[in-house]
């Protein structure tokens, strides 16, 4: 089963974990990136970038390739803004909403502090599904590596492939 890896990733904790799982698993990874920056360190990067995720902002996004004929699956990848997913996810969603119909979908979401679980919830209502394939949450694991993180990482691997 061919798999894309969507995601975004502002301090690199959701690219590390992109690519840990697209070596372990038939997929693409498909970044996203905004046009214009958010801001990554101090007071700023939580005042913007929460504002946007609870604003339900899609910023343009620099350009991607994404042929949904090509994926049977679709893993979401996220860190929790203000306890939602980001919002590029958001703009990928809204994008190619038609495109991703009828595929199956999982997630793993990086955090630092709370709202793993809401973001989860809400990032399952903007696709309309119940529930993941397989889901992970992680925190820090780049900034944080831990033996229980890579622990989880292999375990959300192994539910992609049963």
């Amino acid at each position: 089963m061919k798999s894309a890896i969507v995601f975004y990733s502002l301090e690199g904790n959701t690219k590390s974990v992109a690519e840990k799982i697209a070596a372990k698993v038939d997929s693409d990874i498909i970044e996203l990136v905004p046009e214009k920056s958010y801001p990554s360190k101090g007071f700023k990067k939580f005042i913007w970038g929460g504002k946007s995720a609870v604003m339900g902002e899609t910023p343009k996004l620099k350009e991607y390739s994404f042929d949904a004929d090509k994926y049977d699956r679709v893993i979401f990848g996220t860190p929790v803004w203000a306890s939602n997913f980001t919002p590029p996810l958001r703009t990928f969603i809204t994008e190619n909403k038609e495109a991703l119909n009828g595929k199956k979908y999982s997630a793993f979401i990086c955090f630092s502090g709370g709202g793993a679980d809401k973001a989860l919830t809400k990032l399952k209502n903007e696709l309309g599904v119940e529930n993941f394939e397989s889901e992970l949450i992680l925190v820090d694991p780049k900034s944080k590596p831990s033996d229980e993180n890579e622990k989880k990482i292999e375990e959300f691997i192994k539910r992609l492939e049963a």
